[in-house]
């Protein structure tokens, strides 16, 4: 919805972009001045202490109010277009629809998932809220100006079974333009930032090779040119690349350290539709096959594994104790919670060996957005199976896609072996960089060709978006 927002403002939209606050917005949209943020309130302390089937009915009124007062009260001037994201479908869905009727707005719908299907996941099909959630959907998501699909099953489903009213255009999810595949010195800048949330971790103290930033981090290393101790150059005499690194004279730039752990990362929201049972499973078996390789003479060796998971979510705290618990025991596998800030993100992927996406799918109709972002940034993916992942990731091309915690472990094994010279591992790296880099060269969906989120939204979306311009 950034991406969107961003994309709107730099086509000469004025952009209200409205959501709960919680972390920071990414930085164009501080930049641009046609954007404006407002934060709805949360629901009071109280409420969400409550069990959810009584939590919800309140939480749906304070909703449908803040979102009332803002669009129909702050922002003063009738939009032309009213762009919401599906799930959440309640309330939004009959708000916007309400709200398009009163002020004469155009309502564009971007289905990423099926609120309904996400609320099975905390009750029974047959119960009468998911039956009614499944309604109210259908009901105010039918009718719209604009109907916005991930997939293209998303949209033979929803134009099939709903009989959607309105222009339909499938918009693959992209990454924007700034991610990529990092440079040592990117690597070493950002795990010098981030060295005071990773030191928090105690038990990394044994597992990783010793590290003395500036100098030196998990994963690069810079060496004097002579024997000299490296010199600080004057802050009059030089161009500072941030305003806390001093930058030394006699150092060679940063390299990748050849004894450095694979940094494999997943990213998540840590929510019912990811199973991190399966990942914590992997995790284990691999632990026991690098202590068994190690043992073994004239075996190939599989490297420490750091695996970082990002994001913020209801169940981080629960999966945490359990990955704690375990990990008391291993020494060649370590699994830390980090959260990055929106211009970090984009290095930390870029900066990573491997990605593992657990995104199962409600529906089974969505994609992981993760996925999108690591091949953005050059990095392999193992994938959890289901129905239309295909349309991303392809197996054996741009990624590898597992459907248990054995095939995970599997896949890890092949791709880690002898690392960092790991051929498997560059071969699916150099794919997939080609795939998203090289004109007429694809290994995505339809033989659609890899772009960024803006010449995607500019090539899909755009034209919808002038077409409906009232003049």
């Amino acid at each position: 919805m950034m991406y969107h927002a961003e994309s709107f403002a730099e086509n000469g939209f004025m952009v209200y972009l409205i959501g709960y606050g919680g972390s920071k917005p990414i930085p164009a949209l501080e930049r641009l001045p046609k954007v404006e943020l407002r934060y709805l309130p949360e629901p009071p302390a109280i409420l969400r202490s409550l069990p959810f089937v009584i939590l919800a009915p309140f939480k749906i009124i304070h909703q449908v109010s803040s979102i009332l007062r803002e669009l129909l009260i702050s922002v003063g001037e009738p939009p032309e277009y009213i762009l919401v994201q599906n799930p959440p479908s309640i309330p939004t869905l009959a708000v916007v629809w309400l709200i398009g009727r009163i002020r004469g707005c155009k309502v564009i719908i971007d289905w990423h998932n099926l609120g309904y299907s996400i609320l099975e996941l905390k009750l029974p099909k047959t119960h009468i809220y998911v039956k009614i959630a499944k309604w109210f959907e259908v009901t105010f998501g039918r009718v719209a100006y604009a109907h916005i699909f991930v997939t293209e099953a998303m949209r033979n489903f929803l134009v099939q079974e709903w009989d959607l009213i309105g222009e339909k255009v499938v918009l693959h999810d992209r990454p924007p333009k700034h991610f990529h595949r990092c440079s040592a010195q990117e690597i070493h800048d950002l795990f010098v930032r981030l060295q005071a949330p990773i030191s928090q971790y105690t038990s990394l103290q044994d597992f990783l090779p010793d590290s003395t930033p500036p100098f030196s981090t998990l994963l690069t290393d810079r060496k004097p040119l002579s024997d000299a101790s490296p010199t600080p150059t004057p802050a009059h005499v030089r161009d500072p690349i941030s305003a806390t690194a001093p930058i030394y004279e006699n150092i060679q730039p940063p390299r990748l350290r050849p004894d450095r752990p694979a940094l494999v990362v997943s990213s998540t929201s840590w929510t019912p539709d990811e199973d991190f049972g399966i990942l914590l499973d992997a995790l284990n078996q691999y632990e026991k096959r690098a202590r068994e390789l190690s043992e073994a003479a004239n075996a190939k060796k599989l490297p420490k594994l750091l695996m970082v998971v990002t994001g913020k979510g209801p169940q981080r705290e629960e999966y945490m104790k359990k990955i704690n618990r375990l990990q008391a025991d291993w020494h060649w596998v370590r699994c830390i919670s980090l959260w990055l800030e929106a211009e970090d993100y984009p290095t930390f992927l870029g900066s990573a060996d491997l990605g593992v996406s657990l995104h199962s799918s409600s529906s089974g109709r969505d994609l992981p957005m993760k996925v999108v972002d690591m091949f953005g940034c050059g990095l392999p993916v193992c994938a959890l199976n289901f129905d239309c992942l295909p349309e991303l990731v392809k197996d054996g091309k741009n990624g590898l896609i597992f459907n248990n915690s054995n095939e995970l472990t599997q896949q890890l094994e092949l791709l880690l072996t002898s690392f960092p010279s790991s051929e498997r591992l560059n071969e699916l790296g150099l794919s997939l960089r080609q795939a998203t880099s090289t004109p007429g060269v694809s290994h995505f969906s339809q033989n659609e060709e890899w772009c960024s989120w803006d010449e995607n939204w500019n090539i899909h979306l755009k034209p919808i978006i002038l077409r409906g311009i009232r003049v």
